[in-house]
């Protein structure tokens, strides 16, 4: 795994990382949920190692500020943890997962794959559903969210709200919050009422009905919906949700719709699953050319 820098057009330089190189025909461009980056999100990392191994380029792709870790005691357990992210900026998804792919097209990448885990699955049917472009090839969904139904359901949300209202109207907007936001992460003032109000990522409301389903009607290539059985923030039947997804699609026949068992919604212990998952989504979708193209070895 190495660095990665890309440029933005409003000048900021985002921070990824990569696993493999551009000898390789096929990179997958993985978007970052909220609070997750490759130091903290052992799927991301676990992904990567798996594709690179089996021929395929990874670019973990972090939007905004989501490279950058915090450091901060957990009373809770008595030590120390690390997490990011603790500044994002909403309104500039668009133009972050472009950065992205269009530096893999400049690279000279064959194949360019998007996916995306949590809130990164929004940020890609936000891209994608909006897009002029088609530089993409496929893409990977997997556990995206309701946002207005993961609001909902988020212990002490009027809580956090007020206080964040609170610190912007003192000009603190940049100040972190004193409290571990979702009971996970750090995070400014702005960041969390930016989440809040972020009507651009409000693209799979099957639960709340507060949102658009445009974008994911909007989406050209062909690609997968990945989600666990156990994932504890998408109503009673993760099946069902993700189905519900898929139908909002133009050629929901032409996706393939996985459940993996038992796995929650960070395949917390189902890391190695999920990449290997990912693997066979790519090897389905190059058959029959996947065995010049990609091998397999988990």
């Amino acid at each position: 795994m190495e660095i990665l820098r890309v440029a933005t057009p409003r000048g900021l330089e985002l921070k990824g990382a990569i696993y493999g190189d551009n000898i390789m025909d096929t990179v997958v461009i993985m978007l970052t949920g909220i609070c997750s980056n490759v130091f903290q999100n052992d799927l991301l990392d676990a992904t990567g190692k798996i594709l690179s191994r089996n021929n395929i380029a990874c670019i973990i792709a972090h939007t905004m500020d989501s490279f950058s870790c915090f450091a901060y005691s957990d009373f809770s357990i008595h030590k120390q943890r690390n997490t990011g992210v603790v500044f994002d900026d909403f309104d500039a998804v668009y133009e972050d997962v472009e950065a992205y792919v269009k530096f893999a097209k400049q690279k000279g990448w064959k194949n360019i794959i998007l996916a995306g885990h949590s809130l990164g699955s929004n940020k890609l049917i936000h891209y994608l559903g909006n897009t002029p472009d088609d530089f993409v090839d496929y893409f990977i969904v997997s556990s995206p969210i309701d946002l207005a139904y993961w609001w909902s359901i988020i212990p002490q949300k009027d809580t956090y709200l007020k206080m964040a209202q609170e610190f912007i109207a003192e000009g603190r907007e940049n100040d972190i919050m004193p409290f571990l936001f979702g009971g996970f992460s750090p995070m400014s003032a702005k960041t969390v009422l930016g989440f809040y109000n972020a009507e651009n990522l409000k693209n799979c409301p099957v639960l709340s009905r507060d949102g658009e389903t445009n974008s994911l009607y909007s989406i050209r290539p062909n690609g997968s919906f990945i989600i666990g059985s156990k994932d504890s923030v998408v109503g009673d039947d993760a099946g069902e949700f993700i189905m519900k997804i898929n139908s909002c699609c133009k050629h929901p026949g032409k996706n393939q719709v996985i459940v993996v068992p038992d796995a929650s919604h960070i395949f917390y212990g189902k890391h190695d699953e999920y990449a290997a998952t990912v693997l066979k989504c790519l090897q389905n979708h190059f058959a029959p050319e996947a065995g010049n193209n990609v091998k397999s070895e988990a």
